[in-house]
């Protein structure tokens, strides 16, 4: 049974073939290193514990952190897990990729220029497993493997998987599914195949956020996660574009998100782990009498924790991978990278989710480990973006692209005294009308200040990040800001010429707002 979405032959379409021929250059095969990209889902840098003050420890994948490079300032284009995944794969923002949107863009067109074609055509072998949410089958990989159903989420216990042979249902926790099959995969590459690349796509921790086996098992419902400052936070006054967000724990969460009713599709056992760790809590919790403020704690801790417990889940699983990498030797001649599709939420504003240009949204972790290449435990300050992966990749492989990418080579700054760097970053994102009522905006980031524009709502925010990290104080059209709003809409401007955006968005499907008015009303009843 071939995949479930209709795609060019074996290795690329016919009408990119000849481009990557073209732009491929091969070095020696032993100087090319092996790449294993680790790509996990909404992972706020305040929950890895390579950036301190984590509310949780990532033990496993702070190792990549102590034998590589933390990047402190790594942002993404478009804040949203489909969009995001495009420019991994294209080095390119979305209006250059075509994917704009989770909910209404249509399948990614594989047949562009992608990290992946352009790798396997110079020689690579490769392989994407895990989560994919591009509604499309993978183009440029030799064996995948990615997480199937309607909506390309999955689910965290036994969740389906679909390969060019069809579709396969999985017995286990999804972390661990999605590990073995990348251990198995590596198991039967052979050196003398060429060099290999890995995606390693985790689901987690994406909402629902479900704690694998040994959390549930070791889940302490008496246990506190120190709240956020603003989770308290007034939104009146604020644009309106941040008053319309559908974003607030208290209003917008699910009794499965704070798992006051049991996640679907588990076995009997796997029934039994989660209602030993979750039915006494919420038998308290039914008993309580609550005011609005405490109920909104309650749902904090149970959706924080929640959160926590599913990272540490995936952590371990990355530990199995770095073992199998350490003890087969593959290590000295691998580059490995972990980072997010997007940042997250975790309580600030009393909001969960992602989108925004907010820096809890748009910043994501960036470790790459890369031995003789970069030295141990080293930090970058360099304003760095998704669309530089790719670039970054390929140069490392010794591989062209026909076509200029948006991003650029990190490699300088793997360097120990790198020179100089300076840049602005673009932010667009797109999806509205959509799911959490966020406006469509676009904006700039800066060394130190970032200008976000709600072209819908024709609103302006202004943040100095120096002495408002966490965008709470919007300066725009306050007295002394003037000089710096005019050079920041310059640079805004700048830079939507440099990257070719369109003055007008791509049009919405006509059904897309009764769809998504009529899907609000069904997680109601969940």
């Amino acid at each position: 049974m071939p995949g479930r979405y209709p795609q060019p032959p074996k290795l690329i379409s016919a009408s990119v073939l000849p481009m990557l021929l073209i732009a491929s250059i091969r070095v020696g095969a032993a100087e090319r290193p092996n790449i294993v990209f680790i790509f996990s889902d909404d992972h706020a840098v305040s929950a890895v514990s390579a950036y301190g003050n984590s509310l949780v420890e990532t033990p496993n994948i702070d190792r990549i952190a102590a034998g590589g490079m933390r990047f402190d300032r790594a942002y993404v284009g478009n804040a949203i897990c489909g969009p995001s995944r495009a420019t991994l794969l294209t080095g390119m923002h979305s209006h250059a990729n075509g994917f704009y949107s989770n909910e209404w863009s249509g399948p990614f067109d594989g047949e562009q220029q992608t990290l992946s074609s352009l790798l396997q055509a110079s020689g690579y072998q490769t392989a994407v497993i895990g989560k994919w949410h591009l509604y499309s089958d993978p183009v440029g990989f030799d064996h995948w493997e990615v997480i199937d159903n309607a909506f390309e989420q999955g689910t965290y216990y036994n969740p389906a998987f679909r390969s060019p042979a069809g579709v396969e249902e999985s017995t286990g926790y999804v972390a661990e599914l999605v590990t073995d099959k990348a251990i198995a995969w590596l198991e039967q590459v052979g050196e003398e195949n060429g060099p290999f690349f890995l995606l390693y796509n985790h689901k987690t921790p994406h909402r629902d956020w479900l704690p694998g086996p040994q959390e549930l098992r070791d889940w302490d419902e008496e246990s506190r996660i120190e709240e956020p400052d603003t989770l308290l936070r007034d939104l009146d006054g604020l644009t309106q574009a941040r008053r319309d967000a559908r974003m607030r724990i208290a209003d917008y969460m699910t009794d499965n998100d704070v798992k006051l009713s049991m996640g679907r599709n588990l076995t009997a056992e796997q029934e039994a782990l989660w209602r030993q760790a979750f039915a006494e809590g919420n038998r308290q919790y039914e008993a309580m009498e609550l005011t609005a403020e405490d109920d909104l704690r309650w749902k904090y801790q149970r959706y924080a924790k929640s959160y926590a417990a599913s990272v540490k889940s995936m952590d371990r699983q990355i530990g199995r991978l770095l073992d199998y990498l350490q003890s087969n030797g593959l290590m000295e001649n691998t580059i490995v990278l972990y980072s997010s599709d997007q940042g997250f939420f975790l309580g600030e504003n009393g909001w969960f989710d992602k989108r925004w240009m907010d820096e809890v949204s748009s910043q994501v972790p960036l470790l790459v480990e890369w031995r003789g290449h970069i030295k141990p435990g080293a930090t970058s300050d360099a304003l760095v973006q998704n669309i530089d992966f790719a670039p970054t990749l390929l140069a490392a492989a010794g591989v062209k692209p026909a076509t200029p990418m948006h991003g650029v080579s990190l490699l300088p700054l793997f360097e120990e005294n790198p020179a100089p760097w300076h840049r602005d970053l673009y932010y667009q994102f797109y999806e509205n009308p959509g799911f959490h009522g966020v406006a469509r905006h676009y904006g700039v980031r800066t060394e130190r200040y970032k200008l976000v524009y709600y072209y819908q709502n024709d609103e302006w925010e202004l943040f100095d990040l120096e002495k408002d990290p966490a965008d709470q104080h919007n300066l725009y059209g306050k007295p002394g800001y003037d000089e710096i709003t005019t050079d920041l809409k310059r640079r805004l401007q700048a830079l939507r010429k440099q990257y070719q955006v369109p003055a007008s968005d791509p049009e919405v499907p006509w059904y897309h707002g009764p769809l998504i008015r009529l899907m609000e009303q069904l997680l109601k009843l969940m």
